[in-house]
C-alpha cells in the first residue's frame, strides 16, 4: 500500500464509515493507526527495531514559522530518542527512517553518539525523501544508507549565522582578491565586509573543520570501516559534500545515483519490494499526518513508543 493515492483513500474511508472521529495526531485514529500496523510490519519483516524521525517543515514550515528552530535536529530530540530507544533489544541493530531538512551539528553530533553507543556500527538510515544537511551528516554515521530514485541527501556544509560558512569565507575571499589586484572596487566590497569581524570569520573556519572531521572520522569507523583505503574513500567523499564551491548551493539535492557514484553505501530501496512498500507507507502516513494536524515532528518507534511535537498558532 506504498502508493499515495491508495492511504489516501483508505483513510477517507474509514472516516466515512464513521469508525474514527478526526482528532489530533496524537490521538487513536485512522492515521496514527495505519502508521503503527506499518512499523509493526516493517519491524517483522526486517527483524531489526525500527524508528520513524519525521520533521513536518515541508508541510507546516510557513505556519509555524515563529518555531523554525523545532523543525530541525536540535538538542530536544534525545529526549525523544531517548523514549523511543527505551527497553528495545539492542541486539536487533536500529533502523532509521529520517526526513529532515537538518539541524544543529553539536545536537547532530550528540546524538549520533547516544545511538553509536546503543547499537555500535549496527546502525542503517532509511531516506524515503529527504535528508539533508545535518540528516545527511546522521546518515553517513550508518553502516548502509537506503534510498530510492525519490530520494535525496544534500550538502553538509555547515550553517553559520543562518549562510553557509564555506560560502561565507569564498566571499571574503574573493573581496580580498579584487581589492588587492584594484584597489578602486574597494568601495564596492566595502558594504558585503562590513557584514564580517575577524570572529565571525574564524568561528566559520572552525565549524567546517569540525563538522569535516566529525563525519569523516564517522565514515571510516563505520560505512568504510573494512575498506583498505578508507581514509581516501572518506576524505573524498568530504570534498564531495562539504565542499560549497563543488556542491554550489547548500540546499542542492544529491540523488541516489549520485551518492553511489561518491562510493557511499547505498542499498536501492527498489531491490526489495516489501521494504519499499513499507517505508513508502509510513512517509506517506506521515505527510497526511502533518497536513491534517499541527504536527512539527515526531519520533516513534515500531512500538508505537515515542513523542509527537505540535505547533501553536501566532
Amino acid at each position: 500500500m506504498g502508493n499515495w493515492a491508495e492511504i489516501t483513500d483508505e483513510i477517507s474511508k474509514i472516516y466515512q464509515d464513521n469508525q474514527y472521529k478526526i482528532r489530533q495526531i496524537n490521538d487513536v485514529d485512522a492515521v496514527s493507526d495505519k502508521r503503527r500496523e506499518a512499523l509493526q510490519a516493517l519491524f517483522e519483516h526486517t527483524g531489526r527495531n525500527v524508528i520513524v524521525y519525521y520533521s513536518a517543515w515541508l508541510e507546516n514550515g510557513r505556519r509555524f514559522s515563529g518555531q523554525s528552530t523545532d523543525f530541525s535536529v536540535n538538542d530536544t530530540d534525545k529526549n525523544s530518542f531517548m523514549t523511543a530507544l527505551h527497553k528495545l533489544d539492542q541486539s536487533k541493530g536500529l533502523d532509521l527512517i529520517l526526513h529532515t531538512p537538518g539541524g544543529d551539528v553539536a545536537a547532530t553530533e550528540s546524538l549520533v553518539d547516544y545511538i553509536h553507543a546503543l547499537f555500535g556500527q549496527d546502525f542503517r538510515v532509511i531516506v524515503p525523501q529527504l535528508a539533508m544537511s545535518a540528516g545527511t551528516m546522521i546518515a553517513l554515521s550508518s553502516k548502509e544508507i537506503v534510498m530510492g530514485k525519490h530520494s535525496s541527501l544534500g550538502p553538509i556544509d555547515p550553517q553559520f549565522n543562518g549562510l553557509p560558512a564555506h560560502g561565507l569565507l569564498e566571499e571574503f575571499e574573493q573581496a580580498k582578491k579584487e581589492v588587492s589586484e584594484n584597489p578602486q572596487t574597494a568601495h564596492i566590497w566595502q558594504v558585503i565586509l562590513n557584514k564580517y569581524n575577524p570572529t565571525m570569520l574564524g568561528e566559520a573556519k572552525k565549524a567546517i573543520q569540525w563538522s569535516n572531521s566529525m563525519v569523516k572520522q564517522w565514515l571510516e569507523k563505520g560505512m568504510f570501516l573494512d575498506e583498505p583505503d578508507k581514509e581516501e574513500k572518506a576524505t573524498r567523499a568530504i570534498k564531495e559534500l562539504a565542499d560549497h564551491s563543488v556542491t554550489l548551493a547548500h540546499n542542492r539535492h544529491i540523488s541516489v545515483s549520485k551518492a553511489l557514484e561518491l562510493g557511499l553505501n547505498i542499498k536501492e530501496l527498489e531491490s526489495d519490494p516489501k521494504l519499499q512498500d513499507l517505508v513508502l507507507t509510513l512517509h506517506h502516513l506521515s505527510v497526511i499526518a502533518a497536513q491534517r494536524g499541527p504536527l512539527i515532528k515526531f519520533v516513534v518507534n515500531h512500538d508505537n513508543r515515542g513523542t509527537f511535537l505540535q505547533g501553536h498558532e501566532n
